[in-house]
């Protein structure tokens, strides 16, 4: 997925929070996300995948769930 689309999902994903969560801030999806960059970057070290082969499987998970 390239960082265009990956960056406009994440958007949409954080204004359907936004709607659902109205006390929500920027700065709690800040942390959200940098929490999920820090597993991914400890997940990268565990398993000596890349970024972009960790971020296929994730992908691959969670349109798994749907």
């Amino acid at each position: 997925m390239n960082t265009a689309k990956s960056k406009a999902k994440l958007n949409e994903k954080k204004g359907k929070l936004k709607q659902k969560l109205a006390g929500l801030t920027d700065d709690d999806l800040l942390l959200e996300e940098g929490r999920k960059q820090e597993i991914a970057g400890k997940h990268q070290l565990w398993l000596a995948h890349t970024q972009e082969e960790i971020d296929k499987i994730m992908s691959e998970l969670s349109s798994s769930e749907e």
